[in-house]
């Protein structure tokens, strides 16, 4: 992914010509970001569900390097607003209007 992972100031001009209204690129934008949000969360649930013992000792969870390394590699990832962000921008994003919406 080529998101950056730190805090950018974004030209709120680019984000508004894609739609023609800021407020709605930023729906599109957020709807996106909960996309990607519930795909990690799944990937990283199904990696760390592997590790789930019936058993729980206090050792064994702080001695679990690869735990905690796929962990860290999750926390190290782009967020997912950036990501979204980054998509908008370059055009990887489809999006369409509901036929209820021009009928108001």
């Amino acid at each position: 992914m080529a998101s950056n992972q730190s805090i950018i100031t974004r030209n709120n001009d680019k984000i508004a010509i894609k739609t023609g209204n800021l407020y709605e690129s930023v729906s599109i934008i957020s709807k996106r970001a909960r996309q990607i949000a519930a795909k990690n969360k799944e990937e990283l649930s199904n990696k760390l569900s592997e590790f789930v013992s019936a058993v729980d000792n206090l050792e064994e969870v702080f001695e679990n390097r690869e735990q905690i390394e796929i962990s860290k590699f999750y926390e190290r990832m782009p967020k997912p607003t950036s990501v979204a962000t980054d998509e908008f921008l370059e055009d990887k994003i489809y999006w369409r209007y509901s036929e209820d919406e021009g009928q108001q």
